[in-house]
């Protein structure tokens, strides 16, 4: 565990201040705000080449203008997901409901805790991922959603606070393995973000927009291991600035071969993630090196990714 710094205890104290300014304004007055902010970021230049390699390589068909075009509204998004989220903290479950215009498969929600074994959440860093599985908790449903520690341990004890205020229970991923079949058998939903490659996580690599990345596979293994359904979650903004969540059902397949099954699995919620960031391409977080790890032979990567 990194030890706290000044400037971690920095970094919160402008949290702390941000979220009291506009703690009482309208979530849309900050969500402006943020958005502000994250497009100071983008003309600051910070991992602004990153942004606009993987966007030019994801959608090669695409302009340079149209390019940057898409990274700004990359950076405005991630403005206004990380302001939300921190101003949460002074919101109510029946004003986090209100932020959502509509739902499409909440059906999928209640079979899965009809039959009384718990589900399997995945979703990606899509819309504001913050915001959905909180909205899930909000409604009554148990979620527990895994989580990797940061850096900021400060602000980590701060977010973490605002998630539990809806209901969700932080589950970090070191305690991931033990707690999630307990979690099942509680007939919660277990909630994973699977689109990010990290060193000594157990991954898989699956295609991404026409190339292979290494993708967590503990979902998949989770689920085949436990015969629990999965569903697919994402919580995206419309033009009118509320959200729309969309769940969706991901077939489980079990022919015996766990390690082709698995593979399967990923790749098949993989596609779906890639779907819809296809359908709001300037609500991702591209600021991630997505194609980083590459499997073995792979040929090299373009420019700036």
């Amino acid at each position: 565990m990194k030890p706290t710094t000044l400037q971690h205890r920095l970094e919160y104290a402008a949290i702390r201040v941000v979220v009291s300014v506009l703690g009482r304004m309208p979530v849309s007055a900050g969500s402006q705000v943020g958005a502000w902010l994250g497009l100071l970021g983008y003309r600051l230049g910070i991992r602004s080449r990153v942004v606009e390699a993987q966007i030019a390589f994801a959608f090669p068909e695409l302009t340079a203008r149209a390019v940057r075009s898409l990274a700004r509204q990359s950076y405005e998004n991630l403005g206004r997901t990380s302001l939300e989220a921190a101003l949460m903290e002074r919101r109510t479950p029946v004003e986090l409901i209100a932020l959502f215009e509509r739902v499409d498969g909440w059906e999928h929600i209640d079979h899965a805790l009809v039959a009384g074994n718990g589900a399997l959440l995945v979703t990606g860093h899509l819309g504001n991922w913050e915001l959905g599985g909180s909205y899930i908790a909000a409604r009554g449903v148990g979620v527990d959603a895994i989580a990797r520690h940061m850096s900021n341990r400060v602000f980590e004890r701060y977010l973490t606070r605002v998630r539990e205020r809806f209901g969700v229970r932080v589950v970090f991923d070191e305690k991931a393995v033990r707690q999630t079949p307990r979690s099942v058998r509680e007939n919660r939903i277990v909630g994973f973000l699977a689109d990010q490659g990290v060193a000594g996580l157990a991954s898989t690599f699956v295609p991404f927009f026409d190339r292979m990345t290494k993708t967590p596979r503990g979902p998949a293994v989770f689920a085949l291991k436990m015969q629990v359904p999965v569903i697919f979650v994402v919580s995206v903004r419309e033009p009118s600035g509320r959200y729309r969540l969309i769940v969706e059902h991901v077939e489980v397949t079990d022919t015996g071969d766990r390690e082709a099954d698995t593979t399967a699995l990923v790749a098949h919620y993989t596609a779906r993630l890639e779907h819809w960031v296809r359908e709001y391409p300037g609500q991702y977080f591209w600021q991630h090196r997505r194609w980083k790890y590459q499997p073995v032979g792979a040929p090299p990567l373009p420019a700036g990714m």
